[in-house]
């Protein structure tokens, strides 16, 4: 047999949690590994970057479309259990899970929902069959996907880290999109407290002509951030003679906190959510690595009329 795909690994990952004890991902790989018996060479399959396992990537995907469905919970950084409704879905004997059953579930349609700042619509409506998208296409569409699905995995995982760290996080993410100086300054300059956010002073640019004073809260996605801790963000910026903002979450803020700090004219405040944070680490290489890169290229018409 070949190496099974993901949809493939959902149920027996499901079936291997249903003890109800707390697993390691590569344990439930290990355990799959026995269970479809793969062979040695299907087992030591490579991805095309050579970088990761076919197999341990897919059994990894499995687990988080499950946890996105709500079938399994994580429990801490590569640790996962069962849930409730996960127990309900074994107790049904199904004989396939895949990302089509999993649609029942409204947080996976929720995951399956491209977040974007400029709303838009899901990518499932928009989906159009492959017989009806240039190879170029696909691929972009897969990029999203992908892209996609990394934030959603980077906010689980800030979630599930300590206050600490969402600290040093937001300062190295400050910094390499060129704020603060150096990582060492900036360290500096942000202050901390001991409820899992940071309150402090960054410089804006490199020479420290003007300060952005910043807050962030790690807050759950269903605590949205409301009008009141905008209002009070402003009012510390005023009280401090700071004119400039940043107020970030790792969860969303409300439309009446949107079109408040958009409305103040004397001062100028940054709202960035979960989705936006996410997409900046993408993009400035925080917390992930490049696996693949594929370049594409096209026929130089210019090239062959020179003959």
């Amino acid at each position: 047999m070949s190496v099974p795909t993901y949809d493939k690994c959902m149920l027996p990952l499901l079936q291997f949690a249903g003890d109800g004890q707390p697993h390691h991902i590569r344990e439930a790989v290990e355990a799959l590994a026995w269970e479809f018996q793969l062979t040695d060479d299907e087992r030591t399959e490579r991805l095309p970057s050579g970088k990761k396992s076919t197999f341990d990537d897919r059994v990894q995907w499995a687990n988080t479309y499950l946890k996105k469905a709500g079938l399994l919970h994580s429990v801490s950084r590569g640790i996962f259990e069962i849930t409730p409704l996960g127990r309900e879905v074994l107790a049904q004997n199904l004989a396939y899970i895949d990302r089509n059953y999993l649609m029942r579930f409204p947080d996976f349609v929720e995951f399956q929902t491209v977040s974007t700042t400029n709303n838009s619509t899901s990518a499932l409506h928009l989906e159009v069959s492959k017989a009806e998208q240039t190879p170029q296409e696909i691929l972009q569409q897969s990029y999203q996907d992908l892209r996609e699905q990394l934030a959603h995995e980077l906010l689980d995982q800030i979630m599930e880290s300590s206050p600490s760290f969402f600290e040093k996080l937001v300062v190295d993410l400050l910094v390499a999109m060129g704020y603060g100086g150096s990582l060492e300054n900036a360290g500096r300059a942000v202050g901390k407290t001991g409820d899992g956010g940071i309150d402090g002073v960054i410089n804006e640019d490199k020479l420290g002509f003007d300060v952005i004073y910043i807050q962030a809260k790690r807050w759950d996605f269903d605590n949205v951030v409301s009008r009141p801790i905008v209002q009070a963000f402003a009012g510390t910026l005023m009280g401090q003679g700071v004119t400039k903002g940043a107020l970030i979450t790792t969860s969303r803020f409300s439309r009446e906190a949107i079109d408040y700090a958009y409305g103040i004219k004397q001062l100028k405040i940054i709202l960035l959510d979960g989705q936006q944070l996410a997409e900046l680490m993408i993009d400035h290489n925080i917390g992930v690595n490049p696996v693949e890169t594929y370049v594409i290229k096209r026929l130089d018409s210019d090239y062959f009329e020179l003959d």
